[in-house]
């Protein structure tokens, strides 16, 4: 029976946490909700500069196909070479998950799907990605990039 209790206890305990994380963190939910799409405007756009501004000059990008590039510049010129006019990003609605990194920034992992220009408008399945957010100088910055297309 003690154990029983405390099992109940524990999770009401964990889940009071959850919802008092959920309560203080409503802020930078929005705050990472906001950057996503004022990054993602940008790459619909074909906005390099403001891109570049978004990106940390140290990224990280790892992307299941191609595995890691850790050149800002390689990356920028790869979004402007295979997505600027033939690709259109879309968030899946609701999806947007937020994590705070204390003394750092904060994990956004949601899903989306691309409208390919090039084949008819076709629309892939929801993919998933994740991206590594840091706060520095009153900026965000996306720090880390992990493009998963485990769907498609």
């Amino acid at each position: 029976m003690k154990k029983s209790w405390l099992i109940l206890f524990g999770v009401m305990l964990l889940s009071s946490l959850t919802t008092l994380a959920q309560t203080t963190d409503k802020q930078l939910y929005r705050d990472i909700v906001r950057m996503d799409s004022i990054y993602f405007d940008a790459y619909n756009r074909c906005d390099m500069d403001k891109q570049a501004a978004i990106y940390s000059d140290s990224l990280e990008f790892y992307h299941d196909g191609s595995g890691l590039e850790t050149s800002k510049a390689k990356v920028l010129a790869a979004i402007k070479q295979n997505i600027c006019g033939k690709v259109t990003r879309v968030l899946v609605p609701g999806s947007i998950e937020v994590y705070p990194l204390p003394n750092f920034g904060a994990v956004e992992i949601a899903l989306h799907q691309f409208i390919n220009h090039a084949e008819n408008n076709s629309i892939s399945k929801p993919d998933k990605f994740v991206l590594i957010w840091q706060y520095q100088n009153k900026q965000w910055r996306i720090k880390r990039v992990i493009s998963l297309h485990v769907n498609n």
